[in-house]
This record gives C-alpha cells, sequence and structure tokens, in this order.
C-alpha cells in the first residue's frame, strides 16, 4: 500500500498487514496514518491524495463557518476509529482557494471522497 507524507509529502509503501502498527515515514519519520486530520494545503493536497492508495476523506471547511466547527469532533472521532481505512484530512478553502475551485467547492462544509486521487463522492453541509 503506497501512501504519501502529509508533511514531507515522500511516498512510503506499507505491507497492508502493517497499516494498523502505526507506520511511519521513511524520511521525516512523521505518522502516515495519524488517528486525526491531517491538514492538507494548495501546495500538498495532490501529492498526498494522488499517491496514497487508500481512501483520502477531505473535509474542506473554513474558520468562519459554524457548521464547519460544529461538526469537526465528529469528523475527527470518525478519524480515531477508522485509522487505517482511510487517511482523514482538511483543508481550509479561505487559504487554500486554488484546491478549493479545482474541486468546485460551492459551499462548506464539504467532505470528499478521493481514491486515486479521484473524487468519488462528496456530501456538503454538516452532517
Amino acid at each position: 500500500m503506497l501512501i504519501a507524507c502529509a508533511r514531507c509529502h515522500t511516498v512510503n509503501r506499507v505491507p497492508d498487514a502493517r497499516l494498523a502498527d502505526d507506520p511511519v515515514c521513511g524520511r521525516c519519520k512523521q505518522a502516515l496514518l495519524p488517528d486525526h486530520p491531517v491538514d492538507l494545503d494548495d501546495a500538498s493536497f495532490d501529492a498526498v491524495v494522488g499517491a496514497t492508495e487508500l481512501p483520502v476523506v477531505v473535509d474542506v471547511w473554513a474558520p468562519w463557518c459554524g457548521p464547519c466547527r460544529m461538526m469537526a469532533p465528529q469528523f475527527e472521532q470518525a478519524a480515531r476509529e477508522l485509522k487505517g481505512q482511510a487517511l482523514f484530512a482538511r483543508l481550509n478553502s479561505d487559504d487554500n482557494p486554488r484546491t478549493a475551485v479545482r474541486h468546485r467547492i460551492r459551499s462548506i462544509p464539504t467532505v470528499l471522497l478521493l481514491r486515486g486521487g479521484r473524487e468519488t463522492d462528496r456530501r456538503t453541509g454538516a452532517m
């Protein structure tokens, strides 16, 4: 299984049987599958999402968005409960407008499900 590090963007090969063993990046030693969402930005989004073979669940949010703040604890809980089954990430749409526009984010919160760098599903609004 290939997993890109959210910090240094290095692509790491992790055997499927070791996904639950808290794998770390071979280069920077950052956890590859933390029990919390990783922060992505315009520079890291494609590198991480495109190279990671696990499904990537991205919460597109903004600091001023009340529903985004209400949904954040549930998103963090999902990241803990589904650790090793998917990579959970967050993208601040105010700070990273290029990625938000490219993914046609029209309202927030929006949750994207991506596999192999391609969007396979999305949900808009607080859940």
